[in-house]
């Protein structure tokens, strides 16, 4: 199932195959019951006593439920964007993983070549309230999430000097910002690349995610030589966003 509002239920099996279902995969996570809300579109953080630490533990474990030697890996499902994320990451480019995922329609393959890497446009926005460092990727989103993103920050007392707000270099106005693997790719390394750069001297960054469930889990895969991340989930109520997992890069 590929609907993007259904929140935590995905499955991985290597080589790729584009058409697996939860039955056939050498490994499932469903995650349907562990999160709170009464239907798929509120259920966006765990529902006690389930935890994002528990829950980072099952993502954390999926490379070992493989195959020996598997590394060409087939993700489906539907996830949200920071477990996408921490899926990435749990399969980094440096490991020798592959990461395959179906887009709209589209499969998107971490190993879909590109010319040359897609440098974000960039934004900076002060904060003023430490040394840390927040960064909201905000991509094909109808909504800009600067507002929400600062709101939180600022409430939250979130210990950060500016916010910086990257996007496609066309900017995040309009749906297909990113229309295939081969710009999904080129752009996950822009923004990688771009990340090294400003967080050199940043021991932690805070990430705010706005952007196709690909990206998301592309950015995680190539996430290396940058300094330890915070990734938000989006949870809509409350304050907004919840702190999901940290992440060593």
């Amino acid at each position: 199932m590929d609907c993007a509002w259904q929140p935590c239920k995905w499955d991985c099996c290597a080589p790729y195959r584009t058409t697996l279902l939860a039955p056939d995969a050498d490994h499932a996570l469903d995650w349907v019951d562990r999160f709170d809300g009464d239907s798929d579109y509120t259920k966006r953080r765990p529902l006690p006593p389930n935890t994002w630490e528990q829950l980072q533990r099952d993502i954390e474990a999926t490379p070992g439920r493989l195959p020996a030697g598997s590394t060409a890996v087939s993700v489906t499902g539907s996830i949200r964007l920071a477990p996408a994320f921490l899926v990435g990451t749990a399969f980094r480019m440096v490991t020798g993983a592959d990461l395959a995922v179906m887009q709209r329609g589209q499969l998107w393959s971490t190993s879909d070549p590109f010319d040359t890497a897609l440098a974000p446009g960039a934004e900076e926005h002060p904060v003023d309230q430490g040394d840390e460092l927040a960064v909201a990727v905000a991509v094909a989103v109808a909504t800009d999430p600067i507002k929400d993103v600062m709101t939180y920050l600022r409430e939250q007392h979130v210990p950060v000097s500016k916010l910086i707000v990257l996007t496609p270099p066309g900017g995040p106005a309009k749906d297909g910002s990113v229309p295939d693997s081969t710009a999904a790719n080129a752009l996950t390394v822009g923004i990688r690349d771009h990340l090294r750069g400003v967080t050199r001297p940043v021991r932690r960054m805070h990430l705010f995610l706005a952007c196709p469930m690909g990206l998301s889990l592309f950015l995680g895969h190539r996430w290396n030589r940058l300094c330890q991340t915070v990734v938000y989930e989006d949870i809509k109520v409350d304050e907004g966003y919840e702190p999901a997992f940290t992440i060593e890069a």
